[in-house]
């Protein structure tokens, strides 16, 4: 079957779907994206990942081209018709097509609206079995990272460095604290059993899945602190983990070459991952 992709209101398939070069999405990463997980046929989150992409669009005044109600019932059938369980479903919205000039394009002019969907194993990734390693490498990127930009050059090399290194995720360091990971939230558990993670400002993305499992972590009694924490410090954790969309909960058992606790994934990051699984799974963080 052929792979279905959205664009500007159209199903069409993967092979015949074109944007023009005067998009301003490949001119400028002008332009927003979202990326939400599907499992067992459910939506994960959706509602939190459209209200992140509605204040994206905002801040950049790009107009949203449609409603949380018309995005989730897109999203539906995405999925579909691509027969999609378990995977990811991609949303991408540009300021349009236009003469390539850096100021904003005329008023009225039509936003490009491209989504797809990706087939990848979340639930039983072995990953999360045997915790991932990750490299801790500079933050390079602007002062909006609040925002859910397209422009993802910094993220990229970042990637590419964990690559490099041959482990699973670079996180991201500045003035010595870390801000996140290339595409995820990161958290430490202390020794004293405190669950860390940044507070939210414009050094970094507003996670969704990380606020998700802060809600969790608090259920389960954990204390949540929301302040910076260095490298260091990190080195020193007794547990560590990253969040997102596409991995969930994924327990960390070395930084940069030094073991995090035990060495295996911790009982803290395991029963968090859990939970969020089965909450995805019965549909309690699908939509309404």
């Amino acid at each position: 079957m052929s792979r279905t992709v959205f664009l500007n209101g159209d199903f069409v398939p993967y092979e015949e779907a074109r944007v023009p070069i005067m998009d301003r999405g490949f001119l400028f990463a002008d332009g927003i994206y979202e990326v939400a997980a599907l499992v067992d046929g459910k939506l994960v989150d959706a509602p939190a990942h459209l209200a992140r992409l509605d204040r994206s669009l905002r801040e950049i005044e790009i107009a949203n081209p449609y409603s949380s109600d018309e995005w989730m019932a897109l999203m539906r059938e995405l999925a579909r018709r691509n027969d999609l369980g378990e995977g990811l479903v991609y949303i991408e919205v540009t300021r349009g097509v236009a003469e390539r000039d850096f100021a904003f394009p005329p008023a009225g002019t039509t936003p490009t609206v491209v989504m797809f969907t990706q087939a990848k194993r979340i639930l039983g990734a072995p990953a999360a079995e045997t915790g991932v390693a990750v490299v801790t490498v500079p933050d390079l990127r602007w002062k909006r990272r609040d925002i859910k930009s397209v422009a993802l050059l910094a993220q990229v090399l970042a990637k590419q460095e964990a690559a490099r290194a041959g482990v699973a995720e670079a996180w991201m360091v500045e003035d010595g604290m870390v801000t996140e990971g290339s595409s995820s939230s990161a958290f430490i558990l202390t020794a004293d059993d405190r669950l860390v993670t940044r507070p939210l400002s414009n050094a970094i993305l507003p996670g969704i899945t990380r606020t998700a499992v802060m809600h969790l972590a608090r259920e389960m009694r954990l204390v949540v602190e929301e302040r910076l924490f260095s490298v260091e410090e990190a080195h020193r954790a007794k547990e560590a983990f990253y969040t997102s969309a596409s991995a969930f909960v994924m327990p960390i058992v070395k930084i940069d070459d030094r073991t995090v606790g035990a060495g295996t994934p911790g009982p803290v990051a395991r029963r968090l991952r859990e939970v969020y699984i089965a909450l995805a799974r019965d549909g309690s963080l699908a939509s309404a």
